[in-house]
């Protein structure tokens, strides 16, 4: 048998394809929902490429109380890096939207661009903050720190404390130590 080669759908996934099988089971309005959500997280991906783009590029948009444009904005401002992985270890690493470090001021900042309706928490930045203070081995007690979180063209502000982002990073060393632990064992 001469299979059809589809060249263009490598690395591509159906929505309705079979190894998300579970459509099998929706009806029409679940069907119609799940596409919407899919088609929001697509959207979301573009969105951060667009404001990665933009940040490296110093290109602002037009002032407005709108969230992409705020979140381009002050990253411009602020000097941010976007996009930014942040390591730890195999077990424990991300991607911060933006972020900074002032090592005159002792200050980090770290922004989150949120385009979904789902109501964002800050323990993810957190986590960012600790993973940027194990990586760099900066004290968080000895630092300033502001995480923003942009969504719903809105703008939410959170100043941590460092004994709070030390405890996170104690856990990450714990943890880490445990699933290393597993790891060797296996």
């Amino acid at each position: 048998m001469n299979f059809n080669k589809h060249s263009e759908l490598i690395g591509q996934h159906a929505f309705l394809g079979a190894s998300k099988y579970g459509w099998l089971n929706y009806d029409d309005d679940k069907l119609v929902q799940s596409y919407i959500n899919a088609m929001a997280v697509q959207r979301g991906t573009e969105l951060h490429d667009l404001a990665c783009t933009l940040i490296r590029m110093g290109v602002k948009l037009p002032k407005s109380k709108t969230t992409l444009n705020m979140y381009v904005n002050d990253a411009i401002a602020y000097r941010l890096t976007p996009e930014q992985p942040l390591y730890f270890s195999r077990n424990c690493f991300g991607t911060a939207d933006a972020i900074s470090f002032n090592e005159r001021s002792r200050f980090l900042r770290i922004h989150d661009l949120k385009t979904g309706v789902t109501i964002a928490h800050m323990e993810q930045l957190e986590i960012y903050a600790a993973l940027f203070c194990l990586e760099y081995k900066v004290q968080p007690t000895e630092i300033g720190m502001e995480l923003r979180i942009y969504q719903n063209n809105d703008i939410v502000t959170h100043e941590p404390k460092g004994e709070d982002i030390k405890c996170i990073m104690q856990k990450i060393i714990a943890f880490d130590g445990k699933i290393e632990k597993i790891r060797a064992e296996e």
